[in-house]
This record gives C-alpha cells, structure tokens and sequence, in this order.
C-alpha cells in the first residue's frame, strides 16, 4: 500500500504539467524521450524499486519482467482513456486498480499457458504488477487527462524505460556475479536457445556479491549516478554554448 500511495503524489508533481496537456498538442517525440530517458521510472522517478531490486540477478529475468510491465500499462492506459470522462471522481482509484488487474490476470495466466518455466522464475512478481505504482500513477496522471493514442504510447515507453533499467542492471549482474550473459534464455524461446548463452568470462567463479541484494542497490546507484553525470555534462556543455551569444547580445 505504500507504493500506492506514492503514486497518488506523482500526478501533482512530476507528471503534471506534461498529463494536462491538450490532446491537440501532444508532442510523440516528448512522450518516447520521457519514459525512456527524462522520466524514466526506474532510473529518474525511482519507482517500482521491488522488482527493479528482487529480479535483476540475470538479462533475461530483468527485462522479461520489465516486457511484461510495459504491456500492461500500455493496455491499462488504453482502457481508462476512453472511459476517463465516464468515471467518477470519488471511484477512479478503484476502477483503475480493478482494469489494472484484470490486465495482469490475463498476462500472469498467458505466462503460465505458454511460457510455464519463465512464469515459475518471475512467480509473485507477476501479479505484483497491480501494486507497482508507476502503473498506476500513469494511468491517473496521464490516460485519465488525454485520448488513447498518446495514452496507450504513454505506458508502454514509460515500461520500456523501466525494462530497459531492468535488463542493463540484470546484465551487468549477471556478468559480473556469473561471468555470464543471457542465461536463462531457454525459459523463453525454449532448450534449443542454450546456445546463445555466452560466457563473457572464462573459468570465473563468480562474485557474489553482485546477484545478492546489496549488489541490485550498488548496480542501480551506479546506473542513476551515471545518468545524473550525463545531465550535467549536458547541461555544462549548453550553458558554455550560450555564454558567447549573451556576451554578442550584451556588445550590441
């Protein structure tokens, strides 16, 4: 329930500004560069920490988790868009979390119809999807204000994001804990796909560190002290660009 209630904030401060925005003016390019990169759940708004920290010990775990999100808040976001006008306010949270999770009943039973071995690894963090509040908190900040196209792109780069955090931590767990990459790829495209296991360290015996949760902490501060360094390069580099154009602005 924490979780949930820290997405009800979420709407009144990140997300604000951008989920008012007039369904005239929606700009795809800025939706994409949000959840990838600006608002990006895992490394940014820091939300979904559970999974991000409980299922990154491999590649393939992480981003299959990461997959399966994205899914369902693109679908989720797609379904209260057309209905956002339709709901009260007084029930909104509980009708979002009620379409939320029929969603992931209907992907967890997916899983294990088709993909039983995957399911059996990522188990309770399937229908944990419910309770991860960047689902939910874009539903009510964003598909609740603006149509279904931008709605349903909304939540599925704002998981993507997420699942891209989940598989670069997953890898360099993996590679730095078992010397490995892609294991437990044959959960997914079945025994044949043992073959593209690679060993990125020969004759390693592992550190670990690095697959136990203190390693997830250190992985996903280094992943969010790299990002923030790129900012600020970034940021570094424009102010140095601008100050020849006041000093031109200022002489005339």
């Amino acid at each position: 329930m924490s979780e949930v209630n820290t997405e009800l904030n979420l709407d009144d401060n990140v997300n604000q500004s951008e989920a008012a925005k007039p369904a005239s003016k929606v700009n795809y390019g800025e939706i994409i560069q949000n959840g990838v990169w600006k608002q990006n759940p895992g490394v940014v708004q820091l939300l979904g920490l559970c999974p991000t920290l409980a299922m990154t010990v491999s590649l393939v775990n992480g981003f299959s988790l990461g997959l399966m999100t994205a899914v369902v808040m693109a679908a989720s976001n797609a379904s209260v868009a057309p209905i956002r006008k339709l709901v009260p306010t007084e029930i909104r949270i509980p009708v979002f979390i009620l379409i939320i999770a029929a969603l992931v009943t209907v992907i967890d039973l997916s899983m294990h119809a088709y993909l039983q071995s995957l399911h059996a690894v990522l188990g309770i963090f399937i229908p944990l999807i419910v309770t991860n509040c960047i689902v939910l908190a874009r539903v009510e900040a964003f598909a609740a204000k603006n149509p279904v196209a931008p709605s349903a792109l909304d939540g599925f780069m704002m998981g993507f994001g997420l699942a891209l955090v989940l598989a670069t931590l997953g890898g360099i767990r993996e590679i730095i804990g078992k010397g490995t990459l892609f294991s437990g790829i044959d959960l997914v495209f079945g025994p044949s796909a043992k073959a593209m296991i690679l060993t990125v360290v020969p004759d390693y015996h592992g550190f670990l560190l690095a697959i136990l949760p203190p390693g997830a902490f250190i992985g996903l501060g280094s992943l969010i002290a790299t990002r923030n360094w790129l900012e600020q390069r970034k940021a570094a580099r424009a102010n140095l660009a601008a100050i020849p154009s006041a000093h031109i602005s200022a002489t005339h």
